[in-house]
């Protein structure tokens, strides 16, 4: 193989979407506002790469709300909560910054809509994923998961008049409607939430992916293992046509060996990866012959979020205060 037919399909959309974006900058600028430690409940999102850096900077991350020490600051992660955490942080006294995904909030408002209602929740889910958690305590009485497609047959409704399909946000969207489909068929009045639940990020990246596998002969996702969204996105490029996929977080974790007969490689990265780390296993590849870099856009991406309210309101407050020294 000639170093001349290496080349490099770089997928785009990839990488930070507005709510992860969102979340780490709630971080930073909580840190920045009220100085170290800030507590920050669960992974800010799942990357080992964006854990690391702001543990740096001095965040402590834990699992449990009861971890904090009472007052402290703490920040939720962007794959959102139950509400109880919400009424232990309170208990605790703790100054919670919400770093949920407007997203993911979308969803907690369907499913307390339709719980009101008196309606079936089915939640097409990963069971134990920390959305699929949050989501569920939203309405605990009225929800049931629905794990892919295969669960189907095992879900039971009171009334087949009165149910919903709802979903985890970084799903495989063609393996959802999947399981909407078998849903429908066991329950032909199931309702759609009013709006799609599978956020605007996940969807591109995965319409980026079916894109260029068709065309890689390995395509390489960088991503950490616990984000939901960059393990769909692994399988999405081995189901239209890559001939091999590996999520990686770092460059160093690249095998040599998945490059032997390889002209093409496709690379992505997850909805919660740093541009950086992209960068780097494109240079790893360069310096293997693969400097050709072709970038194949699918779709364009100009949405951003405002901060949590409360970190906007003491920024805010910072902001008069230091205006009045001056």
């Amino acid at each position: 193989m000639s170093e001349s037919s290496k080349r490099v399909l770089l997928a785009a959309p990839r990488g930070y979407c507005a709510g992860v974006d969102r979340a780490v900058v709630a971080v930073e600028k909580a840190l920045e506002l009220y100085g170290p430690p800030v507590y920050v409940r669960k992974q800010i999102v799942h990357n080992k790469h964006v854990v690391t850096t702001l543990e740096k900077r001095g965040a402590i991350f834990v699992e449990e709300t009861d971890e904090v020490p009472r007052g402290a600051t703490v920040v939720l992660s962007a794959h959102g909560v139950a509400p109880v955490v919400h009424e232990e942080a309170a208990r605790l006294q703790l100054k919670t910054i919400d770093a949920t995904c407007p997203l993911v909030t979308k969803v907690h408002h369907e499913a307390r809509r339709f719980a009101d209602e008196d309606y079936d929740i089915l939640l097409i889910g990963h069971d134990g994923h920390e959305e699929v958690v949050g989501t569920a305590g939203e309405a605990p009485e009225h929800i049931q998961l629905v794990d892919g497609p295969n669960s189907v047959d095992e879900i039971e409704v009171r009334d087949p008049a009165r149910v919903v399909w709802l979903s985890q946000t970084t799903l495989s969207v063609d393996e959802t409607m999947e399981t909407v489909r078998r849903l429908r068929v066991k329950f032909p009045q199931l309702q759609d939430p009013p709006s799609d639940d599978i956020c605007y990020a996940t969807q591109n990246r995965q319409v980026a992916v079916k894109e260029i596998a068709p065309q890689a002969d390995l395509v390489l996702v960088v991503g950490s293992r616990n984000s939901s969204n960059s393990v769909r996105l692994v399988e999405v490029a081995l189901e239209h046509g890559a001939r091999a996929s590996h999520l990686i977080d770092y460059a160093d974790e690249i095998d040599p060996t998945w490059l032997d007969g390889v002209t093409t490689v496709g690379v992505t990265s997850g909805a919660s990866v740093p541009e950086v780390l992209v960068r780097d296993v494109l240079g790893y590849l360069a310096a293997r012959g693969y400097d050709d870099v072709e970038e194949v856009v699918s779709a364009e991406e100009s949405l951003l979020f405002s901060l949590p309210k409360e970190l906007r309101r003491d920024l805010k407050a910072a902001k008069a205060a230091a205006a009045q020294t001056t």
